[in-house]
């Protein structure tokens, strides 16, 4: 049984002003599903953005870490084609995608962010999107973002947004946001695709800092099986129609708010992994630095034996022993290393701890949220990654993914 994730209630996601969102039903893929989403900015909306590291970097993405550096006015989003590994002819369809939302909005072609998700080394059907704007600008409403996130969804079974209030010193300010993602994910960035708006006033500069920081803690900190996308993108947007992020308290606050809803949405992803049945949480503990207990904690939730183990309810504990004695950490004091399955110690000092039952383990792992806590015993430090599971059906959804 998967994970059950409830769709986003739109009452609940506020308009951003300074935001609005059209959606159009293109056919890219296929006929009558939305697949198109247009985003137009006001004047003057800062555009922070975080990008996939995969060398096989998509088209669109190649394109949006060109264009931010501009005065972004609109991104343009489709959904059915990825448009990577599609060479300079997946450029230039981008390009024109760009240019042609450009002339409908009035502004330049280099003004605007395009996004593409789907399947990989087919090129974008651009006139089917091109004729799918008109439709999307009409559409175009600061309350679309519960539609906007059923518009970017692939194999997704339920669309992902959220939204929060955050009070600074010169007013209330909002932030929404929306994702996808189900399988493909170890984004080593971001997500394949996340969008969060706020009409806080806050420096470019300063936006860019506070993105990159969600995203180490948010969308950097989930997998689901490994796989980095060549699409993956994460874009935050600061319209400065609202309250301005004036003092340092003021910036914290802000990023506290960005980075809430980064992590809801991450979550969400995790969530709904390609047949997942279980939410895991692997936290690594008094490490000597993050990226150690990351290392760590990552090998656990990579682990295709630890996965199987948790979707068979197994409380095959030795596998997760396994997978921290290969993360990588030389110098790894096996015998200091504790381990615990929520609250129930299983190993200590290396070895599995004399007052536990097998029973114990059983009945933590038939639970559709674990925790899994690792702790080194070498330091200070801690890191927290969110995987699932891997089920028959996660073979299933990607042994027909494109048929």
């Amino acid at each position: 049984m998967a994970v059950r994730l409830e769709p986003p209630d739109p009452a609940a996601l506020h308009p951003v002003p300074g935001v609005e969102l059209g959606i159009a039903m293109a056919g890219v893929k296929k006929a009558n599903r939305k697949d198109v989403l247009v985003v137009r900015l006001a004047p003057g909306t800062a555009v922070a953005g975080v990008f996939t590291r995969n060398r096989f970097c998509a088209a669109p993405v190649v394109l949006a870490k060109k264009n931010i550096r501009n005065t972004v006015r609109a991104l343009v989003v489709n959904t059915g084609n990825a448009n990577a590994g599609t060479g300079k002819e997946g450029l230039k369809r981008a390009g024109a995608v760009c240019a042609a939302l450009a002339s409908l909005l009035g502004c330049k072609g280099n003004q605007v962010l395009p996004f593409s998700t789907g399947v990989i080394m087919e090129q974008l059907p651009e006139a089917k999107i091109m004729a799918g704007l008109p439709a999307a600008i009409s559409d175009l409403k600061p309350s679309n973002w519960a539609c906007a996130a059923e518009a970017i969804m692939t194999t997704d079974t339920v669309a992902k947004a959220a939204s929060r209030m955050v009070e600074l010193s010169t007013g209330v300010a909002t932030v929404t946001g929306i994702a996808k993602g189900s399988g493909m994910i170890r984004p080593d960035m971001a997500t394949m695709l996340g969008f969060l708006a706020t009409d806080a006033r806050t420096s470019k500069s300063d936006l860019q800092r506070i993105a990159r920081k969600a995203a180490d803690r948010s969308f950097n900190a989930i997998t689901v099986d490994g796989d980095t996308s060549t699409n993956d993108a994460f874009v935050c947007l600061a319209t400065g129609k609202g309250p301005v992020a004036r003092s340092l308290k003021d910036k914290d606050l802000l990023a506290k708010a960005i980075t809430e809803v980064a992590q809801v949405l991450a979550q969400a992803i995790v969530r709904d992994g390609e047949g997942a049945t279980k939410f895991v949480t692997v936290t690594v503990e008094k490490g000597r630095n993050e990226a150690e207990c990351r290392k760590v904690a990552y090998a656990i939730a990579h682990s295709p034996l630890v996965k199987t183990a948790l979707f068979a309810s197994d409380p095959n504990l030795g596998r997760i022993l396994a997978a921290v004695g290969y993360a990588g950490i030389a110098d790894l004091d096996t015998s200091k290393v504790d381990l615990y399955l929520d609250g129930v110690l299983v190993a200590k000092g290396g070895a599995r701890y004399s007052g536990y039952r097998e029973a114990q383990g059983a009945a933590v792992m038939k639970q559709p949220e674990i925790t899994i806590r690792v702790r080194l015993n070498r330091g200070r430090a801690a890191a927290t990654v969110w995987t699932c599971d891997f089920s028959y059906d996660y073979v299933k959804i990607n042994a027909e993914y494109r048929t």
